[in-house]
């Protein structure tokens, strides 16, 4: 069996061991060591990085009563090789995970919900609780979260007798068999759990719950911690000066700023869909009466106006009216209205294989062409 070496000390960040094995595994090596301070993917964390002496870890797994590392390369079998972590990602995972202690604690004491879910990403951390809360609540657990971490309370862990842990009160997203791992943050929660931790919750840092939506009958809260909490927060403060800037308000008022800009865009939108029904109207209008078809391409036109066109000019020139809106390189969505849809829609297809469909009075679709095999084609109709 590994002596698993985070589990009693999560600040070993380099170590010594004997390596145990050491076999082939596919392109790499599943290598045992008899002690290892690198925690296996496990509890919703991924597993630790680093390198056992100058060898890439690429992967930390439990296997039975063993922890089995993946390297590019093998070790020799009874050699003692030093271990070190990727300390940088081990301490900002460990931020998280006490974090994530802190707010489920909190939740539990006021709310009474449980944790059943939780997943340690890339991008931010992720907790699954089974009842609904609202931001206002979320607002109140964040901010005693904070207090709790400037309170620097001892985070502790302890392997309780069975007599122990049946007397104590802890939560536990599921049951365990063998020795239990409790990790008690002082005064605020007592959770098995076993992921490193820090030592204090002042190592924590900041705290900041970012989002939320409802779940399978509760909530899903987006959060970060420690020093990508402090990240997000730049990355968001930059994104907020740019805005302001680009809009030539003060941080405080980019809201204003946005949406006086959205109104105006709402505006625009208005007069120019309003400016596209008029010149729809005047090209309609200029058609000749019963000439008996038409063709209009355009570089900008929706399917909403591509539509009316087509069944406006059809109208106007007793006949069949085809109108196209796009680019060669992008290709052109249509809309066709009047004579006999069925053999224009099969030769459309045919000669310039169209999608799309409609009814007997209309047909819409796209084709990737160019204007000019469109014009061509048109010829022959």
């Amino acid at each position: 069996m590994t002596q698993r070496l985070y589990e009693q000390d999560s600040f070993c960040r380099e170590f010594t061991a004997t390596v145990m094995s050491c076999e082939p595994q596919g392109e790499n090596y599943a290598v045992t060591l008899d002690r290892t301070a690198f925690f296996p993917e496990g509890g919703g964390q991924a597993a630790d990085g680093g390198t056992l002496g100058s060898i890439e870890v690429l992967d930390v797994q439990i296997v039975g009563d063993e922890i089995v590392h993946t390297l590019a390369a093998p070790l020799a079998v009874g050699q003692t090789v030093t271990g070190a972590l990727d300390w940088d990602t081990r301490f900002l995972r460990m931020q998280k995970h006490t974090g994530e202690h802190i707010v489920c604690g909190i939740i539990h004491r006021l709310y009474g919900y449980e944790n059943v879910g939780f997943h340690l990403g890339s991008e931010d951390v992720t907790l699954d609780l089974n009842g609904e809360l609202t931001r206002e609540q979320l607002d109140e657990v964040e901010e005693l979260a904070n207090r709790a971490v400037t309170e620097n309370r001892a985070v502790t862990v302890v392997y309780p007798t069975a007599q122990e842990l049946a007397a104590m009160d802890y939560r536990s997203k599921k049951a365990i068999d063998g020795a239990v791992r409790v990790v008690t943050i002082e005064g605020l929660d007592r959770c098995a759990c076993c992921a490193p931790h820090v030592a204090t919750t002042g190592q924590v840092g900041l705290i900041k719950l970012l989002d939320f939506i409802r779940y399978k009958g509760g909530v899903r809260i987006h959060m970060q911690c420690g020093l990508d909490a402090l990240r997000d927060y730049q990355m968001r403060y930059a994104q907020t000066a740019a805005i302001a800037a680009a809009l030539s308000v003060k941080q405080y008022a980019a809201i204003e700023g946005v949406e006086r800009l959205l109104d105006q865009r709402d505006t625009l939108t208005r007069e120019l869909a309003a400016t596209r029904k008029e010149m729809l109207s005047l090209r309609v209008n200029a058609l000749l009466p019963d000439s008996g078809r038409a063709l209009f391409i355009e570089k900008v036109m929706d399917g909403e106006n591509l539509r009316d066109l087509a069944l406006a000019a059809s109208a106007k020139v007793g006949g069949l009216c085809a109108a196209f809106a796009g680019d060669d390189e992008s290709g052109y969505t249509y809309a066709a209205a009047g004579g006999d849809l069925t053999t224009f829609a099969a030769a459309l297809k045919q000669r310039l294989n169209a999608r799309g469909g409609g009814s007997a009075q209309l047909i819409q679709g796209r084709v990737f062409t160019t204007a000019a095999a469109i014009e061509a084609f048109w010829q022959t109709i």
